[in-house]
């Protein structure tokens, strides 16, 4: 189900981890890995769009922003010269690609060829990431359409999975890569499903152990009250899980504008990664 896997590098504090992660992916799926980083060429566009448009018109030299760019070239190159060490050591299946452009649309083209995306929860502005959501990372999650496996700064092997599944179409499409992931990472799932009807909700989680009856994965269940993304995270934390494993986006972006989008907020609330499945 899962043979290839793009992994999305760029150098920052999290490219040890999403390294880390691909590689027991890679090992559990016996897939091949598609190591991906991005010369962001848009701090060149928007410097001399602003340059252009400005009262007094300050454009950058042509000889500064080859030498800029050389710079972050080189830097590419680093970055995947260390990953190739590390891949060939751990005897992974691997590929090493650099693109010039807008990292978003870099990684979703380059997801189009792959089964899986392995992307750090923050880039170059890691210090913030108990603030906001990235923008490359809320760009990805939203145009790819590629499961994704959003990773934190400290990689930790997975050993139990909480499946948050409220019965949705894209809950319920999310099944397959959970219960595969699950299985070939051999780890127990726990399905979560958080309401105020406890009948409805043991009767939408019924529907989801039945799915996931041929996986043969130890699977248990659980309701939880309250505020969704607060009531998964929370429940996720105290329990020690190790991974959330959710579908992507169940609601209207009209209905994201006003209330919000759990799937953002979940990303931002928990310290553990996320399989975002679609």
């Amino acid at each position: 189900m899962i043979k290839s896997i793009l992994l999305s590098v760029d150098g920052s504090a999290y490219t040890d981890t999403v390294l880390r992660c691909g590689i027991h992916c890679s090992k559990s799926f016996n897939a091949l890995l598609r190591v991906l980083t991005v010369v962001d060429v848009r701090i060149f566009e928007s410097v001399v769009a602003a340059g252009a448009d400005g009262f007094v018109p300050i454009i950058p030299s042509t000889l500064y922003q080859e030498e800029s760019r050389r710079i972050l070239e080189e830097r590419a190159t680093a970055v995947l010269d260390k990953c190739r060490g590390i891949l060939q050591q751990e005897n992974c299946r691997f590929e090493l690609q650099k693109i010039a452009g807008p990292p978003s649309d870099i990684i979703c083209e380059q997801a189009l060829s792959v089964d899986l995306v392995i992307i750090g929860s923050r880039g170059e502005f890691a210090r913030w990431e108990s603030k906001m959501m990235g923008a490359t990372l809320e760009a990805v999650t939203r145009l790819c359409n590629k499961s994704l496996l959003i990773a934190r700064r400290e990689f930790r092997k997975p050993t139990n999975m909480l499946m948050a599944y409220d019965g949705s179409p894209n809950a319920n499409r999310a099944l397959a890569i959970a219960g595969f992931t699950a299985q070939q990472f051999r780890i127990p799932m726990t399905l979560l499903n958080v309401t105020e009807h406890a009948e409805h909700g043991r009767m939408i989680l019924h529907e989801a152990e039945r799915y996931l009856e041929p996986y043969e994965i130890t699977v248990t269940s659980e309701l939880a009250r309250g505020t969704v993304d607060e009531a998964i995270v929370r429940h996720a934390e105290s329990n020690q899980f190790d991974i959330i494993a959710m579908g992507a986006y169940g609601h209207s972006r009209i209905r994201e504008a006003i209330l919000g989008s759990t799937t953002e907020q979940i990303i931002k609330k928990t310290k553990l990664p996320v399989l975002l499945a679609k």
